[in-house]
């Protein structure tokens, strides 16, 4: 989860959406925490599984019962590594000319807005955003509904807010050097 410098270059799954005459500007896979309610998904189930199978290990006949409780969990456990795979293909991404935000492993779906037409950017943190470090950008445009305005889940808020505000905000001195 670390900011990608414009030395580096972006996967893939991420650099077909790029123009040719636009500069990354930086990139982020969206904060782990995406991940937390599978996880506990998946250790509930398997807390659940357990149970059940101690239960349905003491009555007579109850074999398929417990064949059918564990096949339940399995596909639990493969709900949970599909989500983990989703967010491994998961990316914002700030170009010199616009915001893009690419999700979906099988449908893939790129969501943007054009830097000029951001005219208000905010952020919010929840208790736990604060706690594990994400957060969530809230973008505006000029009376338009845009197909990125949410984006969730954004580790470092603080200093991709303050990144992307200074490339919608550029003072007069960033000319100069």
């Amino acid at each position: 989860m670390r900011l990608v410098t414009h030395g580096d270059s972006a996967p893939a799954s991420v650099s077909r959406y790029l123009l040719p005459t636009e500069q990354q500007h930086l990139m982020v896979r969206r904060h782990p925490a995406v991940l937390l309610r599978p996880v506990a998904e998946v250790f509930a189930g398997l807390i659940i599984a357990g149970l059940l199978s101690k239960f349905f290990g003491d009555n007579q006949g109850g074999g398929t019962a417990l064949v059918v409780v564990w096949w339940l969990w399995l596909l639990l456990l493969i709900r949970f590594v599909w989500k983990v795979a989703e967010w491994s293909v998961d990316y914002f991404v700030v170009t010199s000319k616009r915001m893009l935000l690419t999700t979906g492993l099988i449908t893939r779906k790129v969501a943007m807005m054009p830097l000029t037409k951001v005219t208000d950017m905010s952020f919010q943190r929840t208790l736990l955003g604060r706690m594990l470090g994400y957060g969530e950008f809230i973008l505006e445009s000029a009376g338009q509904d845009q197909a990125l305005s949410t984006v969730e889940y954004i580790p470092y808020p603080e200093t991709l807010y303050l990144e992307v505000c200074q490339m919608l905000f550029p003072s007069k001195d960033d000319g100069d050097d």
